[in-house]
């Protein structure tokens, strides 16, 4: 009786240890999943990044590749700003004063400012605009394509977008992604005189043969939907691309932008819009590294020479950890390594994926505190693991 009851107590005992094993498994994984639900989407795509640090925070089949509409015009703003002169003055041709769609009434021969064409292409959406543009920069629209496409990858550093015009009317070539306009926007905002024409919400325009008052067409910027924190945004539509729109927005220090691409009405991209940007604000938080911060590490500094920008929920702890060589990682409480830096005197602090770092020779082990819960489910799965293998070979129950 009483070896029977000795083997009971050890098969109860092996039992609870198995059982508060699995339990600490269930009970980490829950905690890991710290990430909320984000919003029922009626846009066939969509995405979230923060401006600063370039996290994504939220997507909906943003790599499909899909017809922007006038969201083009964000990367032909971008490119006329950078590459062309602002105070030049262009010439209008018959082509461009033939535009289809919307226009701000440029005609033949008429002499405009690159920057009013610039103007009336993001506030206006003039399609005109955007023909007078590629024609002066380019020599002719095609060649302009050419030039434009290659800028995208080479200096914006998109890789699914492909534009045959300036302006984004129909054509079955002409496709792009909800993360390359949000990538697009992101790197177009980093420019003053884009940021300024981006959030305009009305402008006087005096043309040869129409003098108005230009306002947005950006429902919220102009204040038609309440939403306080929106400061940019071009919205597009053709039969085609369904309903797209783009929008920035700044609360603290949280810098959002938000596309989505492909709505069957005008009303749901708006409903979308607001909820990611909701949800964005209501979960997330960027905090910096102010340029010129020192890492010590075994009697060693290291310099961000720039200042590096994370995004993390704001209910997470975060850690940062200086491995050996200038690596820096943000670490989130449950041990997930979520943004990596290479700390360097002489070169800002960038950001660099996980397979450049595994083939840095600059890279070494680091000597750093490991997250205790960690080893406790180590430990508790070794003990689990032993006690069941040997109780079923002793016991056999």
């Amino acid at each position: 009786m009483e070896l029977i009851g000795e083997n009971k107590m050890r098969k109860i005992t092996i039992t609870i240890i198995a059982f508060l094993g699995l339990s600490s498994l269930v009970s980490i994984h829950t905690y890991a999943s710290l990430s909320p639900d984000g919003p029922s989407l009626k846009s066939e795509a969509a995405i979230v990044i923060e401006a600063n640090s370039g996290e994504i925070i939220f997507e909906k089949n943003s790599d499909k590749k899909l017809y922007p509409a006038s969201l083009t015009k964000i990367a032909t703003a971008i490119y006329a700003i950078e590459k062309g002169n602002l105070e030049d003055v262009v010439t209008v041709s018959r082509n461009a004063r033939d535009a289809e769609g919307t226009t701000v009434f440029l005609e033949e021969g008429e002499e405009v400012p690159l920057i009013r064409l610039i103007q009336g292409l993001l506030i206006n959406s003039g399609n005109d605009a955007g023909i007078s543009i590629g024609e002066h920069l380019g020599g002719n629209v095609e060649q302009f394509m050419v030039n434009l496409n290659t800028y995208l990858k080479s200096e914006v550093g998109v890789q699914n977008t492909n534009f045959v015009n300036p302006h984004g009317l129909f054509d079955a070539q002409h496709t792009t992604t909800a993360e390359d306009l949000a990538k697009i926007t992101q790197y177009a905002t980093k420019n003053k005189v884009f940021r300024e024409i981006f959030g305009t919400k009305t402008l006087d325009w005096e043309g040869e043969t129409w003098d108005t008052t230009l306002i947005t067409h950006h429902k919220i910027l102009k204040e038609e939907i309440p939403y306080s924190d929106v400061t940019g945004g071009k919205n597009g539509y053709v039969n085609q691309s369904g309903f797209t729109l783009a929008t920035t927005a700044q609360r603290d220090d949280l810098s959002l932008i938000v596309v989505t691409l492909n709505s069957n009405n005008e009303d749901d991209e708006y409903k979308d819009t607001i909820s990611l940007l909701d949800y964005g604000f209501d979960n997330y938080k960027t905090e910096f590294i102010e340029k010129g911060s020192t890492f010590n590490l075994n009697n060693e500094k290291y310099t961000n020479s720039d200042t590096i920008a994370y995004t993390t929920l704001k209910v997470d702890k975060i850690k940062k950890q200086v491995e050996k060589g200038g690596i820096l990682n943000i670490v989130s409480q449950n041990g997930e390594v979520l943004s990596t830096y290479k700390l360097n005197k002489n070169s800002p602090g960038k950001l660099i994926n996980s397979s450049e770092l595994k083939n840095s020779s600059n890279t070494e082990e680091v000597k750093v505190s490991i997250n205790q819960e960690k080893i406790s489910l180590f430990v508790m799965i070794i003990i689990t693991i032993t006690l069941l293998i040997g109780g079923i070979r002793k016991y056999r129950f």
